[in-house]
């Protein structure tokens, strides 16, 4: 697996799930940018073989090193990210449930779920685009979705990417994220107000916005339902003291953002 095959493959999955992130990449395109990518996002659960160390392999044998962890304690996510040595690379933001912080009821059917994934299907070279190795209802779903958003979208999309993230300050027609929502809005887009559109500030040295997650028809075991899928993500990053780039995340801000998949409407 080389690095270009790897992103590419990722890419390919997310808009598949995500029709808004073509859209706007197209829109950006025909601006005359050159889109380049701060992160991109991955979920998973805790269970052996699946959490954070399966889903960054892949990315480890590439030359992703690992660097600053966090903890979203009012989810129950555990996170870290991993950045390349390549600058134009993106960085890789991997978190997991922490399943058992939730409710028994909760624990329950997750452990249910895992207990359906193969042998070794953690050691995958395609686990971040794998998909859903589990059979799930609605029901279910609705379950989860009444305790954790995150759990819920996990149970119906399995392992893929949660959302790509630009890098705005890679663009050259924007001078910052306000002036890029209001593009994106006039041009039929519609952001996510979680919080406030713009997550972070100049002096956490990081800013973050996001579109209203699409929504995609799932094939559960009781029947298709329509449900919000991904979002499309946009930072802009500053400098701090020392001159150098904040490469970080500020998790204050990334707490909101784990809220952001509410559906378009």
């Amino acid at each position: 697996m080389t690095l270009a095959a790897l992103l590419d493959a990722l890419w390919r999955d997310y808009v598949a799930s995500t029709p808004q992130a073509a859209r706007i990449h197209a829109l950006l395109a025909a601006r005359g940018e050159t889109i380049r990518n701060d992160h991109v996002a991955l979920r998973t659960f805790d269970a052996p073989g699946l959490g954070l160390a399966a889903m960054a392999r892949p990315f480890e044998a590439l030359g992703w090193q690992p660097r600053e962890p966090y903890r979203f304690a009012a989810k129950h996510l555990r996170a870290r990210y991993w950045q390349h040595d390549d600058p134009s690379l993106p960085k890789v933001f991997i978190s997991e449930l922490v399943v058992d912080e939730l409710s028994p009821a909760a624990q329950q059917l997750i452990t249910a779920l895992v207990a359906q994934v193969p042998a070794g299907f953690g050691a995958r070279a395609d686990l971040a685009w794998s998909g859903r190795p589990w059979r799930v209802t609605h029901a279910q779903y609705a379950a989860l979705l009444a305790e954790s958003e995150y759990a819920a979208w996990v149970a119906a999309f399995g392992f893929r990417v949660n959302h790509f993230t630009v890098d705005v300050d890679a663009l050259t027609t924007f001078p910052d994220l306000t002036a890029l929502g209001a593009f994106l809005v006039a041009n039929g887009e519609t952001l996510n107000d979680a919080g406030g559109v713009i997550k972070g500030t100049p002096a956490e040295y990081l800013e973050q916005s996001s579109t209203r997650a699409d929504a995609v028809e799932v094939a559960f075991e009781d029947g298709h339902v329509t449900i919000p899928s991904c979002y499309y993500e946009f930072a802009k990053r500053y400098r701090l003291p020392s001159g150098g780039v904040f490469h970080g995340f500020v998790p204050a801000s990334a707490d909101r953002i784990f809220e952001s998949t509410d559906v378009r409407r």
